[in-house]
């Protein structure tokens, strides 16, 4: 199914080392796509990318440019917090695109 038209969306890619990448996107999963072919940022293009830890809707583009900013300031425990509840609600957002 393809992106809701005019949606963004924040997300948190899981790196094959544990880390998580934080960014934007109007095509979900076009952009794990490309993260995980190497096409993506430099640094999933470095790390490996292995799926969503995290995806969230946003009203707009201005919306998921201000919620990637938030989720950039907390830190690895609290990011892991918010990606922990998106599993136990069953990933939401993931079916959407």
């Amino acid at each position: 199914m393809d992106a809701l038209p005019d949606a963004a969306y924040v997300y948190m890619v899981r790196c094959t080392g544990g880390q998580l990448y934080t960014g934007w996107t109007n095509h979900p999963a076009a952009r794990l796509k490309a993260h995980q072919s190497g096409k993506g940022a430099r640094y999933t293009r470095a790390h490996g990318a292995v799926g969503f830890a995290y995806l969230e809707r946003c009203a707009d583009k201005r919306a998921a440019l201000r919620r990637e900013a938030a989720l950039k300031k907390l830190s690895k425990p609290e990011k892991e917090v918010l990606c922990a509840a998106w599993r136990a609600a069953g990933c939401p957002g993931v079916e959407t695109i």
